[in-house]
C-alpha cells in the first residue's frame, strides 16, 4: 500500500459549495482537481439523496462554481471561466432537463455572489468595475478579448489599493440584477458594450458594496463601509433597495471585518456583528433587524462562539429558523436557531468534522464535511442533523491505495490551562522506533485547526516522510470561547508559544518520539510564530517559515489588513513602535541559530514579503543557514489554491529541508544540494529563470511585482 506523499496533490479531487435542488432530492456540488501543473477543473456535479452516484452536469472546460438551482428547480446557473480569461467568469444558464450551457454574461468585471430572487426571475450578483468601464458600458458587455491596460505608472490614492493578489486600480464592487427571460430573448449579449437591457446596476460610485441579497422580489439588501476613509473603517451600514421605485433605505448599522447579509421575505435581515472596542480580539456575533417591528435579536447571545464566515448565514425555506456554522474546539459545529431569539442556538452536527458549506432545503441539509480519514465529501442529514448520510466518495479509489494514519487527540494544561492538540504518528508505526518531530502552528492568528480540513494532504505527507507531527489549538484559536481568542491581546509571541511547547513537551515524553530531533514550521500567523519561536529557543533542528510577518511596522504599512495590528496590539507604529519592534522577530534575529527557510508568495499582499526580506537579510548577516523561495504568480493563498505544482513544490521544500537535518535521513542539507534536486520541479543543476518553478532567494535573482487573518 502506498503512503501519501506531496506530488499526490494532483490527485486529490475537493469539493466545495453544496446546493439542495427545491424539490429537495438532488445536491448540486462543485467537484476540483489538478488539470496540470498551472491550473485546475472544475465542474458541476450532481448526486441524488436517494444514494446513486454523483453525475456530471456541466462539461469539463475552464473553471466552474457558484452552482444555483432556480426557485421551480428547472435550471441551474453557474458561474464559468469557460473560452474566457480566468479574471472573468461569466454566468451561464443550464436546463435542469436536459440541453446545452448558454452564457448569459459577458460583463469586463466577471461574475461573484450568485443569487436568484425568490420568483426566479431575475439573478444578483456582484462584478468589480472602473469608473471608466461604467461610462464606457463594459459593465453591461464587453468583447471577450478586451484586456484592460495596466497603468504605468500606477498613481494610487486609496488607503487599501491592493488585496487578493491583484491592486484595485480604480475597481469598485457594484451591484446587478439581470432579468433572466430577456437575456434569454436577447440571444448573444457580448457584440455591443451597453447593449444589454437585460441587465441592471443597482449602485454606482467610488465605494465598494458587499454582502448582497434577496428580500422580496422587489428588494435588494447590500452592505457599505461607513467613514470619511471606508478603508480604514469597520462600520457599515446595510441598506434595502427598491427595484420597483429605486429608493434606497438604511436598515441599520454593523461593525466587523467583512459583511455577509441573509434576508426573509417579510423584511427581516440576518447578519454578522462584533464589538468595535478591540473588535479582532472579540467573537463575532449573528444578530438579526426586524424592519416591520423596528427590533434587534442578537441569535448567538448565548453561546461562546464565534461566527464562521466560510459557511454563511441561511434561513431555512420557512423563514422562521436561521442556519449558521461556528468553530467549535478542534471542529466545527453548525446550529440553527430562531431567528426572533425565542429560544437558544441548538448544535444540529459537529463531533470532529470540518464543515465547509452547506445548503439548507424543506426536509434536509446538504453540507461539504471532511475527517481524518478523507479531505472532503458532501454528506446530507435531516433539518435536526440526525440520519447523516455520505452521498459521494469522491477520492474513493486514490485512498483505497493509501495507508492513511489516525491523529492522537492531546488533552493537556499548559501554564496558562487547558489546550487541545493532537499527535500523528507515521502510517507504518512501529512503538519500538523512534520518530523526528514536527511541529505545525496554524495562522490567523484567529482560527482554528482541526483532524482535516485544508491541513489533511500537509499532516498526511509529513507522517509518511518518517515524522512524527504535533499541532494545537494555543491561545488566540478560535473555537474555544472569546477569552481564549483574547489571550494574545498585545503579545502574539510568548502567549501562544507557552501553549504550543507544553504540548511539545507532552509529545516528546512519548518513548517513540525522539526529543533530539524536532522542527518546526507554519504559515501566515504560523510564520510569525515559526520566527519568532527560533528568536527564543534553539530546541528545533530547522525551521520553515512560510508568508509569515517578521516586522509588525513594515507588516501595518503594506498589508490590507492593518487593522489586525489596531485590533490585537491596540496600537499604530507611531504611537509605540517600541513594543511593535520588541514583539516583532526581526528584532530577534541576533538570537538565531536554527536553520531556516523562508517560504513567499510574490503577490502575497496579505502578508507582503517585504517583512520576509528583511527577516531574510538578518539570518543572511548573522551567519545563519537560511534560503528564500519565491513563488512567482501566487498570493496568501498558495498552500491552498496556489497552482498544482506549486503546491506540491512547497511541501516537498518543507520535507527536503528537514532532511537535511535529521539522523534519520541520509539527506544533505539543502544548501548543499542543487536548486531542485530530490523535487518534482526539476532536475540537479535546473536554473528558475522561467516556466513555473520557485526561485530561490540565494540562487537566483528574483522580482517583485492576499475571515482577515495573517
Amino acid at each position: 500500500m502506498h503512503t501519501v506523499d506531496p506530488a499526490d496533490y494532483h490527485d486529490i479531487v475537493q469539493v466545495a459549495d453544496p446546493q439542495l435542488s427545491p424539490d429537495g432530492e438532488r445536491v448540486a456540488f462543485v467537484r476540483k482537481i489538478p488539470k496540470d501543473d498551472e491550473s485546475y477543473e472544475a465542474t458541476v456535479y450532481v448526486v441524488p439523496l436517494g444514494g446513486d452516484e454523483p453525475t456530471q452536469f456541466t462539461v469539463s472546460e475552464g473553471v466552474d462554481s457558484q452552482p444555483r438551482w432556480s426557485p421551480d428547480g428547472s435550471h441551474l446557473a453557474f458561474v464559468s471561466t469557460r473560452g474566457a480569461d480566468d479574471d472573468r467568469p461569466q454566468l451561464w444558464l443550464l436546463p435542469t432537463d436536459g440541453g446545452e450551457a448558454r452564457q448569459i454574461t459577458s460583463v469586463v468585471g466577471g461574475v461573484a455572489g450568485l443569487e436568484w430572487s425568490p420568483d426566479g426571475s431575475r439573478v444578483l450578483f456582484t462584478q468589480a468595475s472602473t469608473a471608466d468601464d461604467r461610462a464606457e458600458g463594459r459593465d453591461f458587455a464587453v468583447d471577450p478579448d478586451y484586456e484592460p491596460e495596466t497603468p504605468d505608472p500606477r498613481v494610487i490614492d486609496r488607503l487599501v489599493y491592493r488585496a487578493h493578489q491583484r491592486y484595485a486600480d480604480g475597481r469598485r464592487n457594484h451591484i446587478y440584477t439581470l432579468e433572466v427571460e430577456s437575456a434569454l430573448e436577447q440571444g448573444s449579449i457580448t457584440e455591443t458594450a451597453g447593449d444589454n437591457d437585460a441587465l441592471e446596476r443597482l449602485t454606482n460610485g467610488d465605494v465598494d458594496y458587499t454582502g448582497a441579497t434577496w428580500g422580496d422580489d422587489e428588494t435588494v439588501y447590500y452592505a457599505r463601509k461607513l467613514g470619511e476613509e471606508p478603508d480604514d473603517s469597520i462600520e457599515s451600514e446595510i441598506l434595502a433597495h427598491d427595484l420597483e421605485t429605486g429608493e434606497v433605505e438604511q436598515v441599520t448599522e454593523t461593525t466587523g471585518w467583512a459583511t455577509m447579509l441573509a434576508a426573509t421575505t417579510d423584511g427581516r435581515v440576518a447578519y454578522p456583528w462584533v464589538p468595535k472596542d478591540g473588535f479582532t480580539l472579540r467573537q463575532t456575533e449573528l444578530k438579526v433587524y426586524d424592519r416591520t417591528a423596528g427590533t434587534e435579536t442578537t441569535v448567538t447571545d448565548s453561546i461562546d462562539r464565534t461566527l464562521s464566515f466560510d459557511g454563511g448565514i441561511e434561513w431555512e425555506p420557512d423563514e422562521e429558523t436561521l442556519y449558521f456554522a461556528t468553530p467549535d474546539e478542534g471542529a466545527s459545529a453548525l446550529w440553527s436557531a430562531p431567528g426572533d431569539g425565542s429560544e437558544d442556538p441548538t448544535t444540529v452536527y459537529g463531533e470532529g468534522v470540518t464543515l465547509e458549506g452547506f445548503s439548507v432545503g424543506e426536509n434536509a441539509i446538504a453540507s461539504v464535511q471532511s475527517e481524518w480519514d478523507h479531505p472532503g465529501d458532501v454528506f446530507a442529514s435531516t433539518r435536526g442533523g440526525n440520519e447523516v448520510t455520505r452521498l459521494t466518495r469522491v477520492n474513493a479509489d486514490y485512498l483505497e491505495d493509501r495507508a492513511v494514519a489516525q491523529p492522537e487527540e492531546l488533552r493537556y494544561e499548559s501554564e496558562q490551562g487547558p489546550v487541545q492538540g493532537w499527535l500523528l504518528t507515521p502510517p507504518d508505526f512501529d512503538p519500538d522506533e523512534t520518530y523526528p518531530l514536527v511541529v505545525e502552528i496554524h495562522g490567523g492568528p484567529h482560527t482554528r485547526w482541526t483532524t482535516s480540513g485544508t491541513m489533511w494532504h500537509e499532516f498526511q505527507s509529513l507522517a509518511a516522510a518518517g515524522y512524527a507531527v504535533f499541532w494545537c489549538n494555543p491561545r488566540g484559536s478560535t473555537g474555544y470561547g472569546e477569552a481564549h481568542a483574547a489571550a494574545i491581546e498585545r503579545d502574539w509571541g510568548d502567549v501562544t508559544l507557552t501553549d504550543v511547547l507544553a504540548g511539545v513537551d507532552l509529545a516528546c515524553e512519548r518513548e517513540y518520539v525522539d526529543e533530539d530531533e524536532q522542527y518546526v514550521t507554519g504559515g501566515s500567523f504560523g510564520g510569525f510564530m515559526t520566527a519568532w519561536t527560533v528568536g527564543q529557543t534553539d530546541r528545533f533542528r530547522a525551521a520553515v517559515s512560510q508568508r509569515g510577518v517578521y516586522d509588525f511596522t513594515s507588516f501595518y504599512g503594506s498589508t490590507d489588513a492593518f487593522k489586525l495590528v489596531e485590533g490585537d496590539y491596540g496600537i499604530t507604529p507611531w504611537e509605540d513602535p517600541e513594543h511593535l519592534w520588541a514583539h516583532s522577530p526581526v528584532a530577534h534575529v541576533p538570537d538565531v541559530t536554527t536553520p531556516t527557510l523562508l517560504i513567499h508568495a510574490d503577490q502575497d499582499y496579505r502578508t507582503p514579503a517585504n517583512t520576509a526580506e528583511l527577516f531574510y537579510l538578518g539570518l543572511k548577516k548573522h551567519g545563519v543557514d537560511t534560503r528564500m523561495v519565491r513563488y512567482p504568480r501566487e498570493g496568501h493563498e498558495l498552500s491552498r489554491s496556489g497552482e498544482p505544482a506549486h503546491v506540491v513544490d512547497r511541501l516537498e521544500r518543507i520535507v527536503r529541508w528537514f532532511d537535511g537535518y535529521s539522523d534519520y535521513t541520509d539527506a544533505s542539507p539543502a544548501l548543499e544540494r542543487g536548486p531542485n534536486e530530490g523535487l518534482t520541479a526539476g532536475k540537479e543543476g535546473e536554473t528558475n529563470e522561467g516556466g513555473d518553478d520557485a526561485s530561490e532567494g540565494d540562487d537566483a535573482p528574483t522580482e517583485n511585482d492576499e475571515e482577515t487573518s495573517a
